[in-house]
């Protein structure tokens, strides 16, 4: 019988080409302009077409932008706003991306005391007032990790996320226990494995970002950008947000564990698209924001 495999991603991660822009250098400023005025300004210095993928339409998803070479910005229409792709991150911007650049590239070291006494914290957040036997203990299983020793799941995600379900457990300790325990909801009788799908919406929302790229290739990292701005722990509240949707659209699927790489990719079609909304200029104006507690 065929089984799905949740994936370990690989080191060279392949970026996705969805939304891809050409030579853009940075992150976006959002103006309010006549739509005339910019429509007009836009389809004299540029050639920009939108299409969606067959995947994109079966979720609902956002539109894929593709932009000839030889431009130095783009505007395109967000309903009544405009957003303007431009040359420069501010010096806060490139500070932060670099700190969460280093974060990424942190691989779990079973060997290192604070990698030791992370995953220690994690079982503390996660069954208050349990004892750990061990690091490597079959306890873990009960958490949805694959095997006895959770440090052999981290690879190619790394160690961000081990501290991307430690920040979920400390900060919305609520939603982290309810997807947890599997409750609210007709559930699959055969469920996704909690903390291995925590590993890979890290991957997935790396891989949505597109942080590693040396320039901005899509819209979507512009706007995350301005938001990390606002906020250092961005990414953090983005992963609690999408871990959130990933189990609200397994229910509204009735998926089960065969198809979790199906509503994986609906997730981030879903993230993709409130990120592009006029009125979401935070992480905590995104409207599925509101499914945390």
């Amino acid at each position: 019988q065929k089984q799905t495999r949740f994936l370990r991603p690989k080191n060279n991660r392949n970026i996705s080409e969805e939304m891809r822009v050409v030579r853009i250098s940075c992150v976006g400023t959002r103006h309010l302009s006549p739509p005339s005025t910019s429509a007009r300004s836009c389809a004299a210095h540029s050639d920009v077409s939108a299409s969606s993928s067959a995947d994109d339409a079966s979720c609902g998803g956002t539109p894929s932008w593709r932009i000839k070479k030889r431009l130095t910005c783009v505007c395109f229409n967000r309903k009544s706003a405009y957003e303007r792709i431009c040359s420069n991150l501010t010096p806060l911007q490139e500070e932060r991306l670099k700190r969460l650049r280093k974060r990424m590239k942190n691989y779990f070291d079973a060997s290192r005391l604070d990698h030791q006494d992370a995953l220690r914290a994690l079982w503390s957040a996660t069954y208050p007032g349990e004892k750990l036997q061990d690091l490597i203990s079959d306890q873990w299983k009960e958490m949805g990790w694959q095997g006895k020793d959770p440090s052999t799941d981290f690879r190619g995600a790394g160690f961000i996320s081990l501290e991307n379900l430690l920040f979920f457990a400390k900060t919305f300790s609520t939603s982290f226990q309810r997807l947890l325990k599997k409750q609210g909801g007709k559930r699959a009788a055969w469920e996704y494995p909690f903390a291995v799908a925590g590993v890979n919406i890290t991957f997935m929302i790396m891989q949505m970002l597109d942080l590693e790229a040396s320039k901005p290739r899509t819209f979507v990292r512009s706007v995350f950008l301005q938001m990390l701005s606002e906020n250092e722990w961005a990414f953090d509240l983005l992963y609690c947000v999408a871990f959130a949707v990933m189990d609200k659209q397994w229910l509204e699927k009735n998926a089960t564990y065969m198809q979790f790489n199906d509503v994986l990719r609906c997730t981030r079609g879903q993230l993709e698209r409130e990120l592009m909304m006029d009125d979401v200029f935070r992480i905590e104006d995104m409207p599925s924001f509101s499914l945390l507690s």
